[in-house]
Protein backbone atom coordinates (compact mmCIF):
# COMPACT_ATOMS: atom_id res chain seq x y z
CA UNK A 1 0.00 0.00 0.00
CA UNK A 2 1.18 3.50 -0.81
CA UNK A 3 1.72 6.06 1.93
CA UNK A 4 -0.05 9.37 2.41
CA UNK A 5 3.13 11.14 1.33
CA UNK A 6 3.05 9.23 -1.96
CA UNK A 7 -0.42 10.68 -2.50
CA UNK A 8 0.74 14.19 -1.63
CA UNK A 9 3.66 13.99 -4.09
CA UNK A 10 1.37 12.62 -6.80
CA UNK A 11 -1.12 15.43 -6.35
CA UNK A 12 1.63 18.05 -6.39
CA UNK A 13 2.99 16.57 -9.62
CA UNK A 14 -0.33 16.82 -11.48
CA UNK A 15 -1.18 20.35 -10.36
CA UNK A 16 -2.45 22.53 -13.25
CA UNK A 17 -2.71 19.56 -15.58
CA UNK A 18 -5.87 18.56 -17.41
CA UNK A 19 -8.60 17.21 -15.10
CA UNK A 20 -8.40 13.53 -16.22
CA UNK A 21 -4.94 13.33 -14.62
CA UNK A 22 -6.73 13.07 -11.28
CA UNK A 23 -7.57 9.46 -12.18
CA UNK A 24 -3.95 8.51 -11.48
CA UNK A 25 -4.73 9.09 -7.79
CA UNK A 26 -7.09 6.11 -7.56
CA UNK A 27 -5.95 3.56 -5.00
CA UNK A 28 -5.42 3.05 -1.26
CA UNK A 29 -3.14 5.14 0.94
CA UNK A 30 -1.92 4.65 4.50
CA UNK A 31 -2.62 7.70 6.67
CA UNK A 32 -1.30 5.99 9.83
CA UNK A 33 -4.58 6.31 11.77
CA UNK A 34 -6.68 5.08 8.87
CA UNK A 35 -6.55 3.94 5.25
CA UNK A 36 -7.90 6.30 2.62
CA UNK A 37 -9.22 4.76 -0.60
CA UNK A 38 -9.95 6.84 -3.69
CA UNK A 39 -12.39 4.45 -5.33
CA UNK A 40 -13.64 6.48 -8.28
CA UNK A 41 -12.59 9.82 -9.74
CA UNK A 42 -15.14 12.02 -11.49
CA UNK A 43 -14.62 12.81 -15.15
CA UNK A 44 -14.72 16.59 -14.75
CA UNK A 45 -15.48 19.10 -11.98
CA UNK A 46 -19.14 19.32 -13.04
CA UNK A 47 -19.78 15.54 -12.95
CA UNK A 48 -20.94 13.48 -9.99
CA UNK A 49 -18.35 13.85 -7.20
CA UNK A 50 -15.51 11.38 -6.67
CA UNK A 51 -16.12 8.40 -4.36
CA UNK A 52 -13.83 7.91 -1.38
CA UNK A 53 -13.76 5.71 1.69
CA UNK A 54 -11.74 5.40 4.85
CA UNK A 55 -11.08 2.35 7.02
CA UNK A 56 -10.29 3.00 10.66
CA UNK A 57 -8.97 -0.18 12.33
CA UNK A 58 -10.64 -1.17 15.59
CA UNK A 59 -7.28 -0.81 17.32
CA UNK A 60 -7.31 2.89 16.41
CA UNK A 61 -11.03 3.57 16.66
CA UNK A 62 -11.29 2.11 20.14
CA UNK A 63 -15.06 1.70 20.29
CA UNK A 64 -15.89 -1.01 22.89
CA UNK A 65 -17.19 -4.21 21.32
CA UNK A 66 -20.17 -4.11 23.69
CA UNK A 67 -21.50 -1.15 21.69
CA UNK A 68 -21.92 -3.21 18.51
CA UNK A 69 -22.08 -6.86 19.57
CA UNK A 70 -25.73 -7.24 18.46
CA UNK A 71 -27.22 -6.45 15.07
CA UNK A 72 -29.58 -3.75 16.39
CA UNK A 73 -26.80 -2.08 18.39
CA UNK A 74 -24.39 -2.22 15.45
CA UNK A 75 -26.97 -0.62 13.14
CA UNK A 76 -27.62 2.14 15.71
CA UNK A 77 -23.91 2.89 16.18
CA UNK A 78 -23.30 3.00 12.41
CA UNK A 79 -26.24 5.38 12.07
CA UNK A 80 -24.85 7.58 14.86
CA UNK A 81 -21.43 7.74 13.21
CA UNK A 82 -22.95 8.73 9.86
CA UNK A 83 -24.89 11.55 11.50
CA UNK A 84 -21.83 12.81 13.39
CA UNK A 85 -19.58 12.63 10.34
CA UNK A 86 -22.19 14.51 8.30
CA UNK A 87 -22.18 17.28 10.89
CA UNK A 88 -18.39 17.47 10.97
CA UNK A 89 -17.78 17.59 7.23
CA UNK A 90 -20.57 20.14 6.77
CA UNK A 91 -18.26 22.65 8.47
CA UNK A 92 -15.75 22.20 5.63
CA UNK A 93 -18.14 21.82 2.72
CA UNK A 94 -17.00 24.02 -0.21
CA UNK A 95 -14.24 25.55 1.93
CA UNK A 96 -11.90 24.37 -0.84
CA UNK A 97 -12.60 26.53 -3.87
CA UNK A 98 -12.95 25.87 -7.58
CA UNK A 99 -15.33 25.24 -10.46
CA UNK A 100 -18.46 23.09 -10.47
CA UNK A 101 -18.58 20.70 -7.53
CA UNK A 102 -15.05 21.56 -6.40
CA UNK A 103 -14.77 21.41 -2.63
CA UNK A 104 -17.97 19.47 -2.01
CA UNK A 105 -17.70 16.94 0.84
CA UNK A 106 -20.81 14.86 1.42
CA UNK A 107 -22.07 11.70 3.08
CA UNK A 108 -25.56 10.29 3.66
CA UNK A 109 -27.92 12.63 5.51
CA UNK A 110 -30.35 10.33 7.36
CA UNK A 111 -33.86 11.22 8.45
CA UNK A 112 -35.15 10.21 11.90
CA UNK A 113 -35.33 6.51 10.96
CA UNK A 114 -32.35 4.27 11.69
CA UNK A 115 -31.37 2.21 8.63
CA UNK A 116 -28.49 -0.05 7.68
CA UNK A 117 -26.43 2.08 5.28
CA UNK A 118 -23.32 1.55 3.20
CA UNK A 119 -22.21 5.06 4.24
CA UNK A 120 -20.83 3.52 7.42
CA UNK A 121 -20.24 -0.13 8.19
CA UNK A 122 -18.57 -1.75 11.15
CA UNK A 123 -16.71 -4.80 9.87
CA UNK A 124 -14.35 -7.30 11.43
CA UNK A 125 -11.45 -5.08 10.32
CA UNK A 126 -12.74 -1.75 11.55
CA UNK A 127 -15.07 1.13 10.72
CA UNK A 128 -15.59 1.90 7.04
CA UNK A 129 -17.02 5.28 5.99
CA UNK A 130 -17.94 6.05 2.37
CA UNK A 131 -18.42 9.61 1.15
CA UNK A 132 -18.07 11.95 -1.83
CA UNK A 133 -15.58 14.70 -2.58
CA UNK A 134 -15.64 17.17 -5.44
CA UNK A 135 -12.02 17.23 -6.65
CA UNK A 136 -11.12 20.93 -7.08
CA UNK A 137 -10.30 22.53 -10.41
CA UNK A 138 -10.12 25.94 -12.01
CA UNK A 139 -12.20 25.47 -15.10
CA UNK A 140 -11.05 21.98 -16.09
CA UNK A 141 -7.51 22.47 -14.82
CA UNK A 142 -6.49 20.60 -11.68
CA UNK A 143 -6.09 22.61 -8.49
CA UNK A 144 -4.40 19.96 -6.37
CA UNK A 145 -3.52 22.42 -3.61
CA UNK A 146 -7.19 22.63 -2.66
CA UNK A 147 -7.57 18.83 -2.75
CA UNK A 148 -4.50 18.47 -0.52
CA UNK A 149 -6.25 20.83 1.90
CA UNK A 150 -9.30 18.52 1.93
CA UNK A 151 -7.45 15.21 2.22
CA UNK A 152 -4.65 16.26 4.57
CA UNK A 153 -6.39 18.86 6.76
CA UNK A 154 -10.18 18.74 6.72
CA UNK A 155 -10.66 14.97 6.45
CA UNK A 156 -8.20 13.90 9.18
CA UNK A 157 -9.79 16.34 11.62
CA UNK A 158 -13.28 15.03 10.89
CA UNK A 159 -12.22 11.37 10.99
CA UNK A 160 -10.47 11.68 14.34
CA UNK A 161 -13.36 13.63 15.84
CA UNK A 162 -15.97 11.05 14.85
CA UNK A 163 -14.37 7.62 14.46
CA UNK A 164 -12.08 7.74 17.49
CA UNK A 165 -14.02 6.75 20.58
CA UNK A 166 -11.87 8.91 22.84
CA UNK A 167 -13.05 12.00 20.93
CA UNK A 168 -16.75 11.30 21.52
CA UNK A 169 -18.78 11.95 24.69
CA UNK A 170 -18.89 8.46 26.23
CA UNK A 171 -22.37 8.98 27.66
CA UNK A 172 -23.75 10.06 24.29
CA UNK A 173 -22.45 6.94 22.56
CA UNK A 174 -23.71 4.67 25.35
CA UNK A 175 -27.17 6.28 25.09
CA UNK A 176 -27.35 5.25 21.42
CA UNK A 177 -26.73 1.60 22.30
CA UNK A 178 -29.12 1.76 25.26
CA UNK A 179 -31.96 3.12 23.11
CA UNK A 180 -31.34 0.41 20.51
CA UNK A 181 -31.59 -2.27 23.20
CA UNK A 182 -34.79 -0.76 24.61
CA UNK A 183 -36.38 -0.64 21.15
CA UNK A 184 -35.35 -4.22 20.46
CA UNK A 185 -36.82 -5.26 23.83
CA UNK A 186 -40.18 -3.68 22.95
CA UNK A 187 -40.22 -5.54 19.63
CA UNK A 188 -39.76 -8.82 21.47
CA UNK A 189 -42.48 -7.87 23.95
CA UNK A 190 -44.94 -7.26 21.10
CA UNK A 191 -44.63 -10.93 20.17
CA UNK A 192 -44.90 -12.13 23.76
CA UNK A 193 -47.93 -9.98 24.59
CA UNK A 194 -49.79 -10.58 21.32
CA UNK A 195 -49.52 -6.94 20.23
CA UNK A 196 -49.00 -5.49 16.77
CA UNK A 197 -47.92 -2.04 17.92
CA UNK A 198 -46.95 0.01 20.98
CA UNK A 199 -47.22 3.80 21.29
CA UNK A 200 -45.51 5.18 24.38
CA UNK A 201 -47.15 7.80 26.53
CA UNK A 202 -45.50 11.16 25.94
CA UNK A 203 -44.75 10.47 22.27
CA UNK A 204 -45.14 13.41 19.87
CA UNK A 205 -46.80 12.03 16.75
CA UNK A 206 -47.65 15.17 14.71
CA UNK A 207 -44.93 16.41 12.37
CA UNK A 208 -43.84 19.98 11.81
CA UNK A 209 -45.39 20.01 8.32
CA UNK A 210 -46.36 17.67 5.50
CA UNK A 211 -42.83 17.79 4.08
CA UNK A 212 -40.94 17.72 7.39
CA UNK A 213 -40.03 14.74 9.56
CA UNK A 214 -39.31 16.90 12.61
CA UNK A 215 -41.76 16.72 15.55
CA UNK A 216 -44.27 19.54 15.78
CA UNK A 217 -43.32 22.15 18.35
CA UNK A 218 -46.05 22.24 20.98
CA UNK A 219 -47.59 19.06 19.57
CA UNK A 220 -50.04 17.16 21.77
CA UNK A 221 -48.30 14.46 23.81
CA UNK A 222 -49.76 11.00 23.35
CA UNK A 223 -51.74 9.62 26.30
CA UNK A 224 -52.99 6.03 26.03
CA UNK A 225 -56.52 5.01 27.02
CA UNK A 226 -56.50 3.18 30.36
CA UNK A 227 -58.19 0.12 28.84
CA UNK A 228 -55.38 -0.27 26.28
CA UNK A 229 -52.49 0.76 28.52
CA UNK A 230 -49.52 -1.58 28.66
CA UNK A 231 -46.57 -1.33 31.05
CA UNK A 232 -43.09 -2.56 30.16
CA UNK A 233 -39.86 -2.65 32.12
CA UNK A 234 -37.15 -1.69 29.63
CA UNK A 235 -33.51 -2.72 30.20
CA UNK A 236 -32.24 0.88 30.37
CA UNK A 237 -35.08 3.39 30.51
CA UNK A 238 -36.95 1.35 33.08
CA UNK A 239 -40.73 1.50 33.41
CA UNK A 240 -42.62 2.77 30.37
CA UNK A 241 -46.35 2.87 29.69
CA UNK A 242 -48.21 3.24 26.44
CA UNK A 243 -51.01 2.03 24.20
CA UNK A 244 -50.73 -1.57 23.09
CA UNK A 245 -52.72 -2.48 19.98
CA UNK A 246 -53.72 -6.12 20.14
CA UNK A 247 -53.68 -8.56 17.27
CA UNK A 248 -56.95 -8.67 15.35
CA UNK A 249 -58.90 -5.89 13.64
CA UNK A 250 -58.36 -2.37 14.96
CA UNK A 251 -60.42 0.58 13.73
CA UNK A 252 -59.25 4.19 14.13
CA UNK A 253 -62.10 6.69 13.78
CA UNK A 254 -62.86 10.32 14.56
CA UNK A 255 -63.62 13.64 12.97
CA UNK A 256 -61.49 15.25 10.30
CA UNK A 257 -58.20 16.78 11.48
CA UNK A 258 -58.37 14.99 14.83
CA UNK A 259 -55.27 12.83 14.27
CA UNK A 260 -56.45 9.57 12.69
CA UNK A 261 -53.99 9.61 9.79
CA UNK A 262 -51.27 11.04 12.05
CA UNK A 263 -51.54 7.99 14.29
CA UNK A 264 -51.57 5.63 11.30
CA UNK A 265 -48.50 7.36 9.83
CA UNK A 266 -46.65 6.90 13.11
CA UNK A 267 -47.56 3.21 13.09
CA UNK A 268 -46.36 2.91 9.46
CA UNK A 269 -42.91 4.27 10.28
CA UNK A 270 -42.83 2.34 13.55
CA UNK A 271 -41.51 -0.60 11.55
CA UNK A 272 -38.16 1.27 11.79
CA UNK A 273 -36.32 2.35 14.91
CA UNK A 274 -36.07 6.13 15.42
CA UNK A 275 -33.41 8.35 16.93
CA UNK A 276 -33.77 9.97 20.33
CA UNK A 277 -35.62 13.27 20.23
CA UNK A 278 -37.79 12.35 17.25
CA UNK A 279 -40.88 12.01 19.43
CA UNK A 280 -41.59 8.56 17.98
CA UNK A 281 -38.58 6.65 19.30
CA UNK A 282 -40.91 4.48 21.41
CA UNK A 283 -43.55 3.97 18.71
CA UNK A 284 -42.86 0.39 17.72
CA UNK A 285 -44.83 -1.61 15.14
CA UNK A 286 -44.47 -5.22 14.02
CA UNK A 287 -41.55 -5.07 11.57
CA UNK A 288 -43.54 -6.86 8.86
CA UNK A 289 -46.46 -4.39 8.87
CA UNK A 290 -47.41 -3.25 5.37
CA UNK A 291 -49.37 -0.21 4.22
CA UNK A 292 -51.97 -1.10 1.58
CA UNK A 293 -53.65 1.32 -0.80
CA UNK A 294 -55.25 1.57 -4.22
CA UNK A 295 -52.79 2.23 -7.02
CA UNK A 296 -54.53 2.89 -10.33
CA UNK A 297 -52.46 2.03 -13.38
CA UNK A 298 -49.88 -0.22 -11.75
CA UNK A 299 -48.66 -3.45 -13.29
CA UNK A 300 -49.90 -6.73 -11.81
CA UNK A 301 -48.24 -9.97 -12.87
CA UNK A 302 -49.61 -13.49 -12.37
CA UNK A 303 -51.30 -12.75 -9.01
CA UNK A 304 -54.08 -14.96 -7.62
CA UNK A 305 -56.69 -12.35 -6.67
CA UNK A 306 -59.58 -14.83 -6.67
CA UNK A 307 -59.96 -14.27 -2.91
CA UNK A 308 -61.40 -10.84 -3.79
CA UNK A 309 -62.29 -10.84 -7.49
CA UNK A 310 -64.00 -13.65 -9.39
CA UNK A 311 -66.33 -14.33 -12.32
CA UNK A 312 -65.28 -11.38 -14.45
CA UNK A 313 -67.59 -10.65 -17.43
CA UNK A 314 -64.69 -11.27 -19.85
CA UNK A 315 -64.05 -14.68 -18.20
CA UNK A 316 -60.48 -13.68 -17.39
CA UNK A 317 -58.81 -16.08 -14.94
CA UNK A 318 -58.28 -14.28 -11.62
CA UNK A 319 -56.27 -17.15 -10.17
CA UNK A 320 -53.35 -16.01 -12.33
CA UNK A 321 -54.25 -12.43 -13.08
CA UNK A 322 -52.11 -9.99 -15.06
CA UNK A 323 -52.71 -6.46 -16.25
CA UNK A 324 -50.55 -3.51 -17.25
CA UNK A 325 -53.16 -1.00 -16.05
CA UNK A 326 -54.84 -2.14 -12.85
CA UNK A 327 -57.95 -0.43 -11.49
CA UNK A 328 -58.11 0.80 -7.91
CA UNK A 329 -59.89 -2.32 -6.62
CA UNK A 330 -57.73 -4.72 -8.62
CA UNK A 331 -54.50 -3.05 -7.50
CA UNK A 332 -55.53 -3.16 -3.84
CA UNK A 333 -56.60 -6.81 -4.12
CA UNK A 334 -53.20 -7.60 -5.64
CA UNK A 335 -51.46 -5.64 -2.88
CA UNK A 336 -53.15 -7.76 -0.21
CA UNK A 337 -52.07 -11.01 -1.87
CA UNK A 338 -48.54 -9.69 -2.47
CA UNK A 339 -48.39 -8.61 1.18
CA UNK A 340 -49.29 -12.14 2.26
CA UNK A 341 -46.58 -13.46 -0.03
CA UNK A 342 -44.00 -11.09 1.50
CA UNK A 343 -44.70 -12.44 4.99
CA UNK A 344 -46.55 -9.43 6.35
CA UNK A 345 -48.56 -10.08 9.52
CA UNK A 346 -50.16 -6.63 9.79
CA UNK A 347 -52.00 -4.60 7.16
CA UNK A 348 -52.31 -0.84 7.58
CA UNK A 349 -55.13 0.78 5.61
CA UNK A 350 -56.43 4.33 5.30
CA UNK A 351 -59.94 4.63 3.91
CA UNK A 352 -58.94 7.86 2.13
CA UNK A 353 -56.44 6.07 -0.14
CA UNK A 354 -58.45 2.91 -0.70
CA UNK A 355 -60.82 1.86 -3.48
CA UNK A 356 -64.33 2.21 -2.04
CA UNK A 357 -65.77 -0.77 -3.92
CA UNK A 358 -62.90 -2.93 -2.68
CA UNK A 359 -63.36 -1.99 0.98
CA UNK A 360 -67.13 -2.27 1.48
CA UNK A 361 -70.57 -2.63 -0.16
CA UNK A 362 -73.38 -1.19 1.95
CA UNK A 363 -76.67 -2.94 2.61
CA UNK A 364 -78.67 -0.96 0.04
CA UNK A 365 -76.14 -1.57 -2.72
CA UNK A 366 -76.18 -5.32 -2.01
CA UNK A 367 -79.96 -5.38 -2.23
CA UNK A 368 -80.06 -3.58 -5.58
CA UNK A 369 -76.97 -5.18 -7.17
CA UNK A 370 -77.06 -8.84 -6.17
CA UNK A 371 -73.92 -10.74 -5.23
CA UNK A 372 -74.17 -12.81 -8.42
CA UNK A 373 -73.74 -9.62 -10.45
CA UNK A 374 -70.77 -8.28 -8.44
CA UNK A 375 -67.37 -9.94 -9.05
CA UNK A 376 -65.71 -8.15 -6.10
CA UNK A 377 -65.73 -9.63 -2.61
CA UNK A 378 -64.96 -6.60 -0.42
CA UNK A 379 -62.16 -6.57 2.11
CA UNK A 380 -64.65 -6.25 4.96
CA UNK A 381 -65.83 -9.81 4.25
CA UNK A 382 -62.28 -11.18 4.25
CA UNK A 383 -60.64 -9.28 7.11
CA UNK A 384 -61.87 -11.67 9.82
CA UNK A 385 -60.67 -14.76 7.91
CA UNK A 386 -57.32 -13.09 7.24
CA UNK A 387 -56.83 -12.83 10.99
CA UNK A 388 -58.37 -16.09 12.17
CA UNK A 389 -57.05 -18.33 9.38
CA UNK A 390 -53.85 -16.57 8.28
CA UNK A 391 -52.82 -14.70 11.43
CA UNK A 392 -52.84 -11.31 9.65
CA UNK A 393 -54.11 -8.34 11.66
CA UNK A 394 -55.58 -5.15 10.22
CA UNK A 395 -55.33 -1.59 11.47
CA UNK A 396 -57.65 0.69 9.53
CA UNK A 397 -58.52 4.38 9.55
CA UNK A 398 -62.20 4.97 8.75
CA UNK A 399 -64.00 8.28 8.51
CA UNK A 400 -67.16 7.69 6.50
CA UNK A 401 -68.20 4.02 6.60
CA UNK A 402 -69.50 2.56 9.84
CA UNK A 403 -69.72 -1.00 8.49
CA UNK A 404 -66.35 -1.91 9.98
CA UNK A 405 -67.66 -1.26 13.51
CA UNK A 406 -69.32 -4.68 13.37
CA UNK A 407 -66.14 -6.66 12.72
CA UNK A 408 -63.59 -4.61 14.68
CA UNK A 409 -62.02 -6.04 17.83
CA UNK A 410 -60.77 -2.65 19.01
CA UNK A 411 -62.18 0.77 18.12
CA UNK A 412 -60.17 3.89 18.88
CA UNK A 413 -61.61 7.37 18.51
CA UNK A 414 -59.10 10.17 17.97
CA UNK A 415 -60.36 13.34 19.67
CA UNK A 416 -58.02 16.34 19.24
CA UNK A 417 -55.08 13.90 18.95
CA UNK A 418 -56.14 12.10 22.14
CA UNK A 419 -57.10 8.40 21.67
CA UNK A 420 -60.21 7.05 23.38
CA UNK A 421 -61.21 3.40 23.51
CA UNK A 422 -64.86 3.34 22.42
CA UNK A 423 -65.05 -0.39 21.66
CA UNK A 424 -67.63 -1.33 24.33
CA UNK A 425 -69.97 1.62 23.74
CA UNK A 426 -69.82 1.20 19.96
CA UNK A 427 -70.55 -2.54 20.10
CA UNK A 428 -73.52 -1.83 22.37
CA UNK A 429 -74.85 0.77 19.97
CA UNK A 430 -74.37 -1.55 16.97
CA UNK A 431 -76.35 -4.30 18.73
CA UNK A 432 -79.39 -2.06 18.91
CA UNK A 433 -78.93 -0.23 15.63
CA UNK A 434 -80.86 -2.74 13.54
CA UNK A 435 -78.50 -3.16 10.58
CA UNK A 436 -77.38 -6.67 9.77
CA UNK A 437 -73.78 -7.39 10.83
CA UNK A 438 -71.32 -8.07 8.03
CA UNK A 439 -70.81 -11.76 7.37
CA UNK A 440 -67.69 -13.57 6.20
CA UNK A 441 -67.71 -14.47 2.52
CA UNK A 442 -67.41 -18.19 1.76
CA UNK A 443 -64.50 -19.75 -0.07
CA UNK A 444 -61.56 -18.19 1.79
CA UNK A 445 -58.36 -19.73 0.47
CA UNK A 446 -54.82 -18.41 0.65
CA UNK A 447 -53.01 -18.20 -2.69
CA UNK A 448 -50.63 -21.00 -3.52
CA UNK A 449 -46.91 -20.47 -2.98
CA UNK A 450 -44.40 -20.35 -5.81
CA UNK A 451 -45.78 -17.50 -7.94
CA UNK A 452 -43.54 -16.60 -10.86
CA UNK A 453 -43.37 -13.20 -12.49
CA UNK A 454 -42.61 -14.86 -15.82
CA UNK A 455 -44.30 -18.05 -16.95
CA UNK A 456 -43.76 -19.81 -20.27
CA UNK A 457 -42.08 -16.76 -21.73
CA UNK A 458 -40.56 -17.04 -25.17
CA UNK A 459 -38.56 -14.65 -27.31
CA UNK A 460 -36.42 -11.99 -25.70
CA UNK A 461 -35.41 -12.54 -22.10
CA UNK A 462 -35.72 -9.88 -19.42
CA UNK A 463 -32.01 -9.24 -19.64
CA UNK A 464 -32.33 -8.71 -23.38
CA UNK A 465 -35.27 -6.40 -22.86
CA UNK A 466 -33.19 -4.30 -20.50
CA UNK A 467 -29.83 -4.49 -22.23
CA UNK A 468 -30.42 -6.01 -25.68
CA UNK A 469 -27.28 -8.16 -25.78
CA UNK A 470 -28.15 -11.76 -26.52
CA UNK A 471 -29.62 -14.59 -24.48
CA UNK A 472 -27.78 -13.65 -21.29
CA UNK A 473 -27.80 -9.93 -21.99
CA UNK A 474 -24.07 -10.07 -22.67
CA UNK A 475 -23.23 -10.59 -19.00
CA UNK A 476 -20.25 -12.55 -17.79
CA UNK A 477 -20.89 -15.69 -15.73
CA UNK A 478 -18.20 -17.52 -13.82
CA UNK A 479 -17.65 -19.95 -10.96
CA UNK A 480 -21.38 -20.43 -10.50
CA UNK A 481 -21.74 -16.85 -9.28
CA UNK A 482 -23.46 -15.51 -12.39
CA UNK A 483 -22.74 -11.95 -13.44
CA UNK A 484 -19.36 -10.95 -12.13
CA UNK A 485 -20.40 -7.41 -11.19
CA UNK A 486 -17.38 -5.87 -12.81
CA UNK A 487 -14.85 -8.37 -11.46
CA UNK A 488 -13.48 -9.20 -14.88
CA UNK A 489 -16.49 -8.19 -16.99
CA UNK A 490 -16.68 -5.26 -19.35
CA UNK A 491 -18.18 -2.06 -18.04
CA UNK A 492 -20.30 -1.53 -21.16
CA UNK A 493 -21.98 -4.92 -20.68
CA UNK A 494 -23.84 -3.90 -17.55
CA UNK A 495 -27.49 -2.99 -17.38
CA UNK A 496 -27.59 0.61 -16.25
CA UNK A 497 -29.64 1.84 -13.32
CA UNK A 498 -30.96 5.25 -12.41
CA UNK A 499 -33.03 6.51 -9.50
CA UNK A 500 -35.30 9.54 -9.19
CA UNK A 501 -35.39 10.41 -5.51
CA UNK A 502 -37.21 7.78 -3.51
CA UNK A 503 -40.21 7.64 -5.84
CA UNK A 504 -38.97 5.69 -8.86
CA UNK A 505 -36.05 3.88 -10.43
CA UNK A 506 -34.99 2.69 -13.83
CA UNK A 507 -33.30 -0.59 -14.73
CA UNK A 508 -32.36 -0.86 -18.38
CA UNK A 509 -35.25 0.80 -20.19
CA UNK A 510 -37.88 -0.10 -17.61
CA UNK A 511 -39.07 2.44 -15.03
CA UNK A 512 -40.48 1.20 -11.73
CA UNK A 513 -42.95 3.56 -10.05
CA UNK A 514 -42.64 3.42 -6.25
CA UNK A 515 -44.58 6.57 -5.36
CA UNK A 516 -47.26 4.63 -3.54
CA UNK A 517 -44.95 2.30 -1.61
CA UNK A 518 -45.42 4.52 1.40
CA UNK A 519 -43.06 2.81 3.85
CA UNK A 520 -40.13 3.44 1.55
CA UNK A 521 -38.72 6.43 3.43
CA UNK A 522 -35.27 7.16 1.99
CA UNK A 523 -33.88 7.63 -1.52
CA UNK A 524 -30.93 5.42 -0.56
CA UNK A 525 -33.38 2.54 -0.12
CA UNK A 526 -34.51 3.18 -3.69
CA UNK A 527 -30.87 3.14 -4.81
CA UNK A 528 -30.49 -0.26 -3.15
CA UNK A 529 -33.68 -1.58 -4.76
CA UNK A 530 -32.36 -0.53 -8.17
CA UNK A 531 -29.19 -2.54 -7.56
CA UNK A 532 -31.15 -5.58 -6.32
CA UNK A 533 -33.48 -5.48 -9.31
CA UNK A 534 -30.56 -5.09 -11.72
CA UNK A 535 -28.87 -8.04 -10.01
CA UNK A 536 -31.96 -10.23 -10.54
CA UNK A 537 -32.37 -9.17 -14.16
CA UNK A 538 -28.67 -9.79 -14.85
CA UNK A 539 -28.96 -13.30 -13.44
CA UNK A 540 -32.37 -13.91 -15.05
CA UNK A 541 -33.83 -14.84 -11.67
CA UNK A 542 -37.37 -13.94 -12.69
CA UNK A 543 -37.23 -16.42 -15.54
CA UNK A 544 -35.57 -19.18 -13.54
CA UNK A 545 -37.22 -18.92 -10.12
CA UNK A 546 -40.41 -18.00 -8.32
CA UNK A 547 -40.60 -14.50 -6.88
CA UNK A 548 -40.11 -15.78 -3.34
CA UNK A 549 -37.03 -17.73 -4.43
CA UNK A 550 -35.63 -14.68 -6.24
CA UNK A 551 -36.02 -12.49 -3.16
CA UNK A 552 -34.50 -15.20 -0.96
CA UNK A 553 -31.50 -15.53 -3.29
CA UNK A 554 -30.89 -11.78 -3.22
CA UNK A 555 -31.07 -11.73 0.58
CA UNK A 556 -28.79 -14.77 0.79
CA UNK A 557 -26.26 -13.10 -1.52
CA UNK A 558 -26.18 -10.03 0.71
CA UNK A 559 -25.95 -12.10 3.89
CA UNK A 560 -22.95 -14.06 2.64
CA UNK A 561 -21.22 -11.44 0.52
CA UNK A 562 -20.84 -8.26 2.52
CA UNK A 563 -24.30 -6.75 2.58
CA UNK A 564 -25.58 -4.36 -0.06
CA UNK A 565 -22.15 -4.24 -1.70
CA UNK A 566 -22.69 -7.84 -2.83
CA UNK A 567 -25.46 -6.88 -5.26
CA UNK A 568 -23.92 -3.62 -6.50
CA UNK A 569 -22.41 -3.44 -9.96
CA UNK A 570 -19.17 -1.79 -8.76
CA UNK A 571 -17.36 -0.90 -5.57
CA UNK A 572 -18.32 2.75 -5.77
CA UNK A 573 -21.94 2.00 -6.76
CA UNK A 574 -22.22 0.46 -3.28
CA UNK A 575 -22.04 3.96 -1.82
CA UNK A 576 -25.26 5.73 -0.91
CA UNK A 577 -27.36 2.60 -0.33
CA UNK A 578 -29.71 1.84 2.56
CA UNK A 579 -31.35 -1.48 3.32
CA UNK A 580 -35.08 -1.71 2.52
CA UNK A 581 -37.31 -4.22 4.27
CA UNK A 582 -38.18 -7.46 2.54
CA UNK A 583 -41.70 -6.06 2.01
CA UNK A 584 -40.30 -3.19 -0.08
CA UNK A 585 -38.15 -5.62 -2.08
CA UNK A 586 -41.32 -7.52 -2.99
CA UNK A 587 -43.11 -4.25 -3.82
CA UNK A 588 -40.32 -3.21 -6.17
CA UNK A 589 -40.08 -6.55 -7.96
CA UNK A 590 -43.87 -6.78 -8.29
CA UNK A 591 -43.97 -3.40 -10.03
CA UNK A 592 -41.22 -4.24 -12.53
CA UNK A 593 -42.72 -4.52 -16.02
CA UNK A 594 -39.62 -5.84 -17.79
Amino acid sequence: MKSSEDLRRLLESIDRRSYPAYKSAQGAYDFSDYTLSIDHVQGDPFASPSKLSILVPHSRAGYPAALFDKTHKKRALEDYLVRQFHQEIARFNFKAKGSGKSGLIAISHPGPEILTRTACQITSKGIVARFEVGFPANGRTINSGELIKILFDFLPRCARQVFFYKSRPAGEVAAVADLAEDQYFIRQELKRLGLVSFVADGSILPRESGVSSRPMKGGVSFVSPKSLQVTMELPHRGTITGMGLRQGITLIVGGGYHGKSTLLKALETGVYDHIAGDGREYVITDASAMKLRAEDGRSVRNVDISMFINDLPNKKDTRCFSTEDASGSTSQAAAVVEGIESGSKVFLIDEDTSATNFMVRDDLMQKIISRSQEPITPFIERARDLYEKAGISTIMVAGSSGAYFYIADTIIQMDCYVPRDITASTKEFCAGYGAEPIGQAPGFKLPAAGRRLMTGRTGKSAAQAGGGRGSDGGRNFDSGRGFDGGRGGRRDDRIKTKTFGKDSLQVGKETVDLRFVEQLIDSEQTNALAQMLRFCVEKQYFERYSLTEAVSLVIKEMASGGGLSAVSDSSYAAMGLAMPRVQEIYCCFNRYRG
